[in-house]
């Protein structure tokens, strides 16, 4: 596969199907107590610029599970938050390390360190994209389902990063996409466009309920994502109605999941007694973080192993 994940459509579907597949696999090892030290000797360099829970755990478990080591390395401690520039950086660390992380605020950030590294870079978040967001996403509602070809998802609230990756991975599930965003909130008229070129089916409104009627999995996010703390006040006002509700799920198909990447702000974009409730899978999906990451890291890192036959 492509030596790096910065974008979802970096991976081709049987890419992404391998990942999941092995994902399932390490998941029942883990539960198992089975050792797969599968990249024993290596280590990842994890480079923070934002702030994380789920992303920083998941990658630093992950790696010790698989034999390697992570290196946790926020930038005001690296050379970086000191004007070294990324191109010298992402060279000395190819030479010290197996592969990176980055957790950016620029996705131009991480597509300039994946330009000057010779080891794989991965995309823990950037403005633009959240792919190892995705693939958990991907892995739990497969779980669920069984397949996602057929399904229909519905996204409530903002037109973000994570919003960016499930659109665009719907080239490569088969999923057809229905966003609910206010006027000014809407994804990135490019995403739409690349997804749509690839026939990727993708109906954008504005009105929750259109969106999540008859829908499979409902997703939504935080409104206010980290940078933007200034528009807190305009962005609450502007997704008012976009709550995700036990009224509103009423309207997706009975066995319909609901999803969050998490942190979630309950009483804003879900309730408390959605994301608490039956239909909720957000703790399901946290956890496939790591099992998901692992995989990917897998494939990136150790490319003759084999963790499914």
């Amino acid at each position: 596969m492509n030596k790096d994940l910065i974008s979802i459509l970096d991976l081709d579907q049987g890419e992404l199907d391998r990942i999941i597949t092995d994902a399932v696999e390490l998941k029942r090892m883990r539960r198992s107590g089975i050792p797969h030290p599968f990249l024993a000797g290596m280590n990842l360099a994890m480079i923070f610029e934002k702030s994380s829970t789920r992303t920083r755990i998941s990658f630093e478990v992950g790696m010790n599970d698989l034999g390697g080591h992570a290196l946790f390395l926020n930038t005001q401690d690296l050379q970086i938050g000191r004007g070294e520039e990324i191109r010298d950086t992402a060279r000395v660390a190819s030479r010290f390390v197996s592969g990176v992380m980055v957790r950016a605020y620029r996705h131009q950030t991480i597509q300039d360190f994946a330009r000057y590294s010779s080891i794989p870079v991965i995309n823990g978040l950037s403005d633009r994209e959240h792919p190892c967001q995705i693939l958990a996403d991907l892995m739990t509602i497969r779980e669920r389902f069984g397949s996602t070809v057929g399904l229909r998802l519905a996204w409530v609230g903002d037109g973000d990063n994570v919003c960016n990756s499930m659109i665009l991975s719907s080239v490569l599930t088969g999923m057809e996409i229905s966003v609910a965003t206010p006027p000014g909130y809407e994804p990135p008229n490019d995403i739409i466009d690349a997804a749509r070129e690839k026939g990727a089916k993708i109906q954008l409104v504005k009105d929750p309920e259109s969106a999540v009627e008859g829908a499979h999995v409902v997703v939504t996010d935080t409104w206010v994502s980290m940078g933007e703390e200034g528009e807190r006040g305009k962005r609450l006002e502007a997704f008012k109605g976009f709550t995700v509700t036990t009224a509103l799920m009423k309207k997706a198909e009975a066995d319909a999941v609901f999803m969050h990447c998490l942190p979630a702000h309950r009483g804003q974009e879900v309730t408390d007694e959605v994301i608490e409730g039956p239909q909720s899978v957000v703790f399901d999906e946290a956890e496939n973080r790591l099992h998901a990451q692992k995989a990917l890291l897998v494939s990136l890192l150790a490319h003759d192993v084999k963790i499914k036959d």
